[in-house]
């Protein structure tokens, strides 16, 4: 996985996101490239501005200890592949299923995914 080693906390591009928590009956905020995180807070607003200020001190943190930082997953490149390993029968079943089709096995793949 690659992480940027410099990052400061005006290069917030990182991935929020807020939903609520039955469990503790508050909003929680989220941080996809810091699962370890999170805040709870009364509403969705609060919520945010939290998450995004302790990945700011985590970040500022990291960046003193000489620690790479995750590198936000807006910015990363995708190349749009990626392998995936399944059983024999689901391989043939698959494959089955693109013919009968009369389309790749690639093309249905990515259209189940994409469903």
């Amino acid at each position: 996985m690659k992480c940027a080693t410099k990052r400061t906390p005006k290069d917030d591009h990182f991935t929020y996101r807020v939903t609520w928590s039955e469990e503790d009956q508050e909003h929680v905020g989220l941080c996809a490239e810091f699962p370890s995180l999170s805040w709870l807070a009364r509403t969705p607003e609060e919520a945010l501005a939290g998450i995004r200020k302790i990945v700011r001190d985590a970040v500022k943190e990291m960046g003193a200890a000489g620690e790479p930082v995750p590198t936000p997953l807006a910015v990363k490149h995708y190349s749009g592949q990626f392998r995936v390993r399944i059983p024999p029968t689901v391989h043939r079943s698959l494959a089955l299923e693109a013919a009968e089709q009369g389309v790749s096995l690639n093309r249905l793949a990515s259209a189940k995914l994409s469903s």
